[in-house]
């Protein structure tokens, strides 16, 4: 670190609050009601952040980000860093191999990660919090947008790969899995993919940015089962709304997803359903015949 506050013994509590954009009365908060992260003092009894400490803080604060309770989300985070937890020892695999734009390792840390774990596990508790950290390694600049793009692209051959080795779809009517009118991630909903081949359940991945028209098209051109859309920036959440809202009268059965809709509030009057915030818990939901 090249904080001028951190000398030999690590980041001040002052330090870590600027740099992670969390006051410090909630640092002291998390510390000392979860245990997140349990920090050492200086001989004069200040807190000092080690970078380990600081890795754990920033991932506590963007599952609170995500709407998690704070307790829960300091579960998550002590599972995350648990040398002990092989999806933590997985995660960590993944991201050296990233930081050295390697990747074969990275495939292999995944087929790895889906061996031990089954893949609804590998996706939710490898994958994901992985690339939410090099999504905020580019953010803060520790590593360039081409690691992210890299990985990106990587990992999204993956998961073409396990879905292009899953069983023949049983036949019937598809689930249609879509992004919001204005968003453009697509890994969650290609790995919700993977998971339905793996249930033998027809789906078509209508990709990024899909326009309220096409959906409503889409819906009928196919005579979908079910429609799945996905938004994660609240600023994207009004057009997702209103496409969901074109949708519920086509009568097909709708479900959403994503970081727009994680508070309760805001899934206040959006018609469907909300399927959570873990890909293998969406696929049980839609692999229920009852839901669609």
């Amino acid at each position: 670190m090249d904080d001028a506050s951190r000398g030999d013994e690590g980041l001040s509590i002052q330090a870590v609050s600027e740099r992670l954009g969390v006051p410090a009365p909630t640092l002291r908060s998390w510390e000392r009601r979860y245990g997140v992260p349990d920090t050492p003092r200086s001989p004069g009894g200040h807190r000092r952040y080690s970078a380990e400490a600081l890795h754990q803080l920033r991932l506590m604060r963007d599952e609170v980000a995500l709407g998690r309770r704070a307790a829960d989300a300091a579960r998550a985070v002590r599972e995350m860093v648990d040398p002990t937890n092989s999806a933590a020892v997985r995660i960590s695999e993944f991201l050296s191999a990233s930081e050295a734009m390697d990747p074969e390792a990275l495939r292999a840390v995944l087929d790895l990660a889906r061996e031990e774990l089954g893949l609804g596990a590998a996706l939710d508790d490898v994958l994901m919090p992985a690339l939410r950290q090099v999504g905020h390694w580019w953010q803060t600049g520790r590593c360039d947008v081409g690691v992210e793009h890299l990985t990106t692209e990587v990992v999204r051959g993956w998961i073409s790969r396990v879905g292009a080795f899953a069983p023949r779809p049983d036949s019937g009517r598809p689930v249609l899995l879509a992004c919001g009118p204005r968003d453009q991630h697509t890994v969650g909903l290609e790995g919700l993919a993977a998971l339905l081949a793996e249930q033998r359940r027809p789906c078509r991945v209508l990709g990024a940015r899909t326009p309220q028209n096409t959906l409503v098209t889409a819906v009928s051109a196919t005579g979908a089962a079910a429609l799945v859309l996905v938004s994660h920036l609240p600023t994207h959440r009004r057009v997702s709304v209103e496409a969901l809202r074109a949708l519920a009268q086509t009568r097909c059965p709708t479900f959403y997803a994503g970081n727009a809709f994680v508070f309760p509030a805001a899934r206040r009057g959006v018609p469907g359903t909300y399927l959570g915030e873990t890909l293998s818990g969406a696929a049980a939901i839609l692999g229920n015949p009852q839901a669609t």
